[in-house]
């Protein structure tokens, strides 16, 4: 020990002697030097017996060599301190780089440069550290930087073979820590990035071509790639080559089988050659091997290679070297280097791009080209995924490659060759995109001057999708929305969803159903995929397909949605046609209320919903039967085809929508509509389903086990509903706000559950597809596992609900209190009548119920069977043999939030309703008390408490008798007070309390209903006491229960609701058929005849007899009187006036006459006068203000001199207008009494009673032709 202190001291003392430090700080310092060498370096160089004199002087050598590369040479480097291995590992973990030889002015600069670089990342900072040691071969061809303590990934921009094994010194490098959980220790630390050479800090051997031993004389000189290439075909046994020539790809390192390997390319401009590198010695060449570097390989053997068609190739050895940058001249041609793009040009490249055939869907499939590309990495998309931006617009996907060991920074810059050029492959990406294959190669040709940005929010296991990618070798266009459909949903899930499912295999199950296993090829072949020529692979030919649907979450929609209301809506063309001749009170009542809908899909215009048009002028007499606080504010208006729809259907893109969220139960009070929540909001859904009987049809939703369930929803219509309280003076001012009073939106989805993909059903929804016999499609996750249903069940915090499994049970859940291990009584209902849902005010009579004014409704049911005990919740399980004995009619009363089972309870089916008790007495309802000796019969009444659960038995044991359902027509012909009956909308008008002290209140809607006949109906609905329900929309199917039938004064019929009413969507528009059925053609002397006004709306063909009068007037727009150049009120100020235009004429149909109301719009068209004649009548009338003309017939006598008179007179008794017509008319309900008339016949008196003709209002109308 003694010997072994002075021999240090000896060696630290000859060590301060030949470099002569000057001050304490430099004897310090080298002190601190020789230690570190001594403890770390030497122990790497020298053998088990090291000699003193060869430290010293390596150490010597070692400090002069990092004084040459200080910025200031001549001083030693005071303020840099050695580290080790293990204490970089250990304790770096910030990112750093180091670089001794900057001045302060330099680094500065170099800062400023980067950051400017990539805006929003900071450079990495300066450390004084330094860093020293052997470079030598890891795992998998990896270079380490190793010291006596330790060892570290090293990453080299360009190694030289002839760094290997040998000692250095690192003047400038990057160090990149990582602490990911589950790492392998050597890589928990990070990693260095070596920028430059490496200082050696001893010298080595020279390399040469030396022959190995036993190698023959076959290796005294280097063969070109052409002679080379000949070779092959006439291999001898033990022969070795050594070929020189460029790099002209680099493959990627692949483990097949357990053997790792990569290949590469020597060519020399005409002839190529495949080298295969699979010995493990020979791995770490992937790093020193470039395209376009010219090599030099020896000790090549020629070999077949089994999974590529027997060809022949080029087989590293154990005795191979490998020499780069070899400047052999007699065997390399002057060949050029590829040529590496700095950018792309999208519409040039898109030009190029040949295509290769184009479906009837729009889909292309189209070629990629090869190119070289060389840009800076600007973001990472997706680290996992393999999915990163260069040049902030050129997308690059590496997901086809095996992962890289080293992930790519932004700032990095990349060097790609042989790598596919796509154009918009996918609408979610950079319309440019790169891809690489197994034949491209990646180089990073410099590495990240700033820090790693912090990870985005992203799925932690998004390194699943390259893994599925490799499994089911889908299509690059497919994979890539996949991705993106990752991204979507790991930021729109709901927790209780993330916590339990994998976002990726979620995105790719989705992936897979919505577009029908598109993309699927056959196996992938990765040898011919590297080493063919002509090159093929995945990405040979892509798929280009415009109605990608774009995913999109439930925030998003509505907030476009929302914004687009307004601004994208002119007011003008909210009105009907005609428009500009309606008075102040008919403009204000047509704004009242407005619909648009879109379609999911986009491709078409948004539904232009045309019905028939309301009268705005005469108002039917019935509508003075109904309550006197119901004023009229007829508005059957939906978006007229314009522009402007164009540009909303534009913000959100013609690209097909999809949604995924999950289906629940309304969760505030006042909403009786299903919702679609994902975890940015929730929107109001109308839902429907088919019918579980034979005849199939689409009935309201009623399956509550789709509560709970993660879906995807494809097909649906985005619907908007406006409500616009103003005061527009006329029709000159809509472009005015100020007379804009109060204006709101309602948004809301309609869709079919045909039309809904299963993510990850809910613990009912297994029970019930298990029941189906089917196997869930849509299920990507074990069927154990729940989709969302904790979002309905209510816990007290803190309690888990514990994994338990039943013998008896088809699930086995966990989750929040209230699954299937507590146990419940239940009892099974069949629903006979369900009234409508309404404010009311309640008493404090239940837990958790508060009094006052609450939303309630009640269900008239009757119990199957007795209240039944379990030990766990039985949920939709089949009904059992107990449960089918006796019925008792029971009234169940849901208040508060017990209401929000409202739309899924629907007459005739059958429900459990569950309790999480053990005492059965809460099930069974009381009766009502009543005085002593007084019979009572009434039903018991059950009050359903909030946190009992309803679950729909779709199998049941017992039929349930049809619910009795009328058509319109029934209605019309029955005389039963109270009806139930399904119909059509065809027309809608909102009604507005105008007592009411809140302004743009929807307080009623009168809807006109039709059945497929064509015979209609108006319905009157009081919404003053209950929640707005959304679906009343024309073409919407309904079913209206306990409505009441009624007769107007003048005969007609018409329906309005009672406190006990209800209204469900049975079926939804379509958007091929709009439009309603067309009224039934009636004969005008059979609709005379009708002594009850049963048909209101009817088509006529008929003819024109002659017109009675024509009235035509200026009318001021605010009180409807005379204009003459002024308003001839003396009460009105107004400056606005309107053209009204009024015609009443005879028309015959051979059957009877009928007398024939035209108005508005439809007077020019039936006088046959052009546009410019029309504006011309127009300012004719300007200063008298009006004009009556009154034909009376054919044989007219005018004795005045009027000559717009005598034109409309001529125009009137004209041929032309006197023509077949097809008309749509609503009867006016004027029942006149018979008249009794007295004709003389020679000497005879008749007395006969005459029918009136019946009075018509004109709708639409269509002039026939002469033939």
């Amino acid at each position: 020990m003694d010997t072994s202190g002075r021999a240090d001291t000896d060696s630290l003392q000859l060590f301060l002697g030949q470099l002569q430090p000057e001050g304490d700080a430099e004897t310090s310092w080298l002190k601190d030097m020789f230690s570190f060498l001594s403890e770390h370096l030497f122990p790497e160089l020298s053998g088990p017996a090291p000699h003193a004199a060869d430290d010293v002087l390596t150490g010597v050598s070692v400090v002069k060599k990092i004084q040459d590369n200080m910025a200031a040479p001549h001083r030693l480097p005071v303020s840099y301190r050695p580290v080790s291995v293990s204490w970089l590992l250990s304790l770096q973990h910030l990112a750093c780089v180091s670089n001794p030889s900057w001045s302060t002015n330099q680094q500065r600069a170099w800062t400023k440069e980067a950051e400017l670089s990539l805006p929003g990342h900071l450079a990495l900072p300066r450390v004084n550290l330094l860093l020293i040691g052997c470079l030598r071969e890891g795992r998998a061809g990896e270079w380490r930087l190793t010291d006596a303590s330790g060892s570290v990934r090293c990453e080299c921009l360009s190694p030289s073979p002839m760094w290997l094994n040998r000692p250095v010194f690192l003047p400038h490098w990057n160090y990149i820590p990582h602490n990911a959980p589950g790492r392998d220790p050597e890589e928990a630390g990070g990693y260095v990035e070596l920028i430059g050479s490496p200082v050696l800090l001893c010298p080595g051997p020279e390399q040469g071509l030396a022959v190995c031993p036993g190698a023959g004389a076959g290796l005294s000189r280097v063969v070109g790639v052409r002679e080379a290439a000949g070779l092959l075909d006439n291999r001898a046994r033990g022969q070795r080559l050594s070929v020189s020539g460029l790099v002209g790809s680099v493959c990627p390192q692949l483990v097949v089988a357990g053997t790792t390997f990569f290949c590469f390319w020597l060519t020399d401009g005409a002839h190529a050659l495949r080298v295969l590198v699979k010995d493990r010695s020979r791995l770490w060449w992937t790093q020193c091997v470039c395209v376009g570097q010219s090599v030099c390989v020896t000790a090549l053997r020629v070999c077949v290679l089994r999974g590529w068609r027997g060809n022949n190739v080029l087989c590293v050895t154990d005795c191979s070297e490998l020499h780069t940058n070899y400047t052999h001249t007699d065997t390399l041609l002057d060949t050029a280097p590829p040529l590496k793009m700095s950018h792309v040009d999208d519409e040039e490249c898109e030009e190029a791009e040949p295509e290769r055939g184009v479906n009837q869907s729009g889909v292309r499939i189209k070629k990629s080209r090869v190119i070289s590309y060389q840009g800076t990495v600007t973001e990472v998309v997706s680290e996992g995924a393999g999915l990163y931006v260069i040049d902030r617009r050129v997308g690059l996907c590496l997901a086809y490659q095996p992962t890289l060991r080293r992930k790519l920074r932004p700032g990095d810059s990349v060097e790609l060759h042989h790598v596919h050029f796509l154009y918009r492959p996918c609408p979610d990406f950079p319309p440019s995109m790169l891809c690489t294959c197994l034949r491209s190669s990646l180089r990073v040709a410099s590495f990240s001057r700033v820090g790693a940005s912090p990870p985005a929010s992203s799925c932690p296991s998004d390194g699943a999708l390259p893994r599925l990618l490799l499994e089911k070798n889908t299509g690059v266009s497919e994979y890539l929305w996949a991705c993106h459909l990752s991204s979507q949903l790991t930021h729109s899930l709901v927790p209780s969803v993330l916590q339990q499912q994998c976002v990726c295999v979620l995105s790719w199950k989705l992936m897979e159903s919505v577009l029908e296993g598109r993309g699927r090829r056959g196996r992938r072949d990765i040898y011919s995929e590297m080493l063919d020529d002509p090159h093929t692979c995945p990405l040979t030919q892509y798929r280009v397909d415009p109605s990608v649907p774009r995913c999109i979450s439930v925030s998003e929609l509505s907030r476009s949605l929302q914004s687009s209301c307004w601004s994208l809506v002119s007011l003008s063309s909210l009105l009907p046609p005609g428009g500009s001749s309606l008075t102040r009170t008919q403009i204000n009542a047509a704004l009242a209320w407005s619909c648009r809908s879109l379609s999911s899909d986009l491709q078409d215009r948004p539904l232009d919903l045309h019905h028939q048009p309301s009268d705005l002028q005469d108002r039917p007499s019935d509508l003075q039967d109904r309550p006197s606080d119901l004023q009229d504010r007829p508005s059957d208006l939906q978006d007229r085809p314009s522009d402007l729809q164009d540009r909303a259907a534009d913000r959100l893109g013609w690209r097909p929508l999809l949604l995924v969220g999950v289906l629940q139960l309304p969760q505030r009070s006042g909403d009786v509509s299903l919702q679609l929540r994902d975890t940015t909001g929730a929107v109001d859904c109308v839902v429907t389903e088919t019918r579980e009987e034979e005849e199939g049809g689409q009935r309201a939703a009623f399956n509550t086990a789709w509560i709970g369930c993660l879906v995807c929803v494809q097909k649906f219509t985005m619907v908007t509903e406006r409500f616009l309280q103003s005061d527009f003076p006329s029709y000159q001012h809509l472009d005015q706000e100020e007379y804009i009073t109060h204006r709101h939106c309602r948004v809301y989805l309609q869709f079919s559950l045909d039309h809904v993909h299963i993510l990850s059903p809910s613990v009912a929804m297994v029970t019930y597809l298990e029941q189906r016999g089917e196997e869930s499609g849509g299920d990507v996750t074990d069927r154990r596992q729940r989709g969302g249903e904790e979002e309905e069940e209510e816990s007290p915090p803190g309690r888990k609900r514990r994994r338990e499994a039943s013998a008896s049970s088809v699930t086995v859940t966990t989750g929040p209190v209230g699954g299937g291990s507590r146990p419940c009584v239940s009892m099974v209902i069949r629903v006979e009548q369900k009234e409508g849902v309404a404010w009311r005010n309640m008493v404090a009579g239940l837990k958790g119920e508060e009094a006052g004014l609450t939303l309630c409704c009640s269900v008239r049911a009757a119990v199957i069977g007795p209240v039944v005990s379990w030990g766990r919740d039985p949920r939709n399980e089949p009904m059992t043999d107990s449960e089918t004995e006796s019925e008792v009619k029971v009234v169940l009363v849901l208040s508060g939030r017990s209401a929000r089972w409202f739309p899924l309870l629907q007459p005739g089916c059958f429900y459990r309703l569950t309790a999480h008790t053990q005492d059965p007495s809460v099930l069974i309802g009381r009766g009502a008390s009543g005085r002593k000796g007084v019979e009572l019969h009434t039903d018991s009444t059950l009050h359903v408490r909030s946190d009992w659960r309803l679950h729909t038995l779709t199998r049941p044991l017992l039929q349930a008798p049809s619910p009795a359902v009328r058509s319109v027509s029934d209605v019309l012909d029955c005389r039963s007070e109270l009806v139930c009956f399904q119909a059509q909308v065809s027309d809608r008008i909102s009604l507005n309390d105008r007592t009411s002290d809140s302004a743009g209140v929807c307080t009623g809607v009168r809807l006109t209903v039709c059945d497929p006949t064509g015979r209609t109906l108006q319905v009157y609905l009081d919404l003053s006491h209950t929640p707005y329900p959304p679906g009343l929309l024309p073409g919407n199917t309904l079913l209206l229960s306990a409505f009441q039938r009624r007769v107007s004064r003048s005969g007609g019929v018409y329906c309005s609701s009672l406190p006990v009413s209800s209204v469900s969507v049975e079926a939804l528009v379509e958007t091929s058929s709009v439009r309603p059925p067309p009224a039934p053609m009636m004969h005008l002397g059979t609709w005379a005849g009708i002594r009850k006004q049963r048909c209101i709306v009817g088509q006529v063909r008929c003819h024109v007899v002659c017109f009675l009068f024509l009235h035509l007037q200026w009318s001021c727009s605010l009180c409807g009187s005379l204009y003459q150049q002024t308003c001839s009120s003396s009460q009105c100020s107004s400056t606005s006036s309107v053209f009204q235009s009024t015609a009443k004429l005879v028309v015959d149909d051979g059957t009877g006459e009928a007398h024939v109301w035209f108005s508005g719009a439809l007077v020019r068209p039936l006088l046959r006068l052009a546009d410019s004649q029309w504006a011309g009548l127009q300012r004719a009338l300007r200063v008298r203000g009006h004009l009556r003309v009154s034909p009376r017939g054919r044989s007219l006598v005018c004795d005045s001199d009027d000559p717009l008179l005598h034109f409309l007179l001529c125009v009137c008794s004209s041929d032309v207008v006197c023509r077949q017509l097809s008309l749509t008319c609503r009867n006016q309900n004027k029942q006149k009494p018979e008249d009794v008339k007295r004709f003389i016949r020679g000497e005879r008196d008749f007395m006969t009673r005459v029918t009136p003709s019946p009075q018509l209002t004109c709708l639409t109308c269509l002039h026939l032709d002469a033939d």
